[in-house]
């Protein structure tokens, strides 16, 4: 179990929150990083800057915190290389189908009071509640 942070979680939450509400007012762009990087991998994408400084900034902000002494974890990763890969497939398999991914549909969407978006969030947190509880009682991960 984690220690509970709410003040880091609310400020978290509030980066996340000011991010995605710049990003819509700046671009007129969904903030769905699943998008993001699809529109990445299309070879005709004409706005492919905003998307790479996106993804940059996913990746340097917590390298830049660490600078200045936020802890890095270290990501607990039980199971195997495989299996961990399959899952990581499977979600990208599941962003697709559902047209957006947690960001853009949790986030974004919820935000915009987005019907589809609503049904999208309840349903990921549904299996994610789901998965977990039979990872850790059934299985015994």
């Amino acid at each position: 179990m984690h220690d509970f942070t709410p003040i880091s979680g609310f400020a978290g939450g509030a980066l996340i929150g000011l991010a995605a509400a710049l990003l819509m007012l700046l671009t007129g762009r969904i903030a769905g990083v699943t998008g993001i990087v699809g529109g990445l991998l299309q070879p005709d994408t004409a706005d492919r800057s905003w998307r790479i400084a996106f993804i940059l900034g996913l990746i340097a902000a917590p390298l830049i915190a660490a600078l200045f002494g936020a802890p890095l974890p270290r990501p607990a990763m039980n199971g195997s290389l495989v299996v961990i890969a399959i899952a990581g497939l499977l979600v990208g398999f599941g962003t697709r189908m559902g047209n957006g991914c947690t960001s853009g549909h949790g986030v974004c969407g919820f935000a915009r009071l987005s019907g589809r978006s609503i049904v999208a969030t309840f349903i990921f947190m549904t299996a994610a509640i789901a998965t977990v509880a039979i990872a850790r009682h059934v299985i015994g991960g």
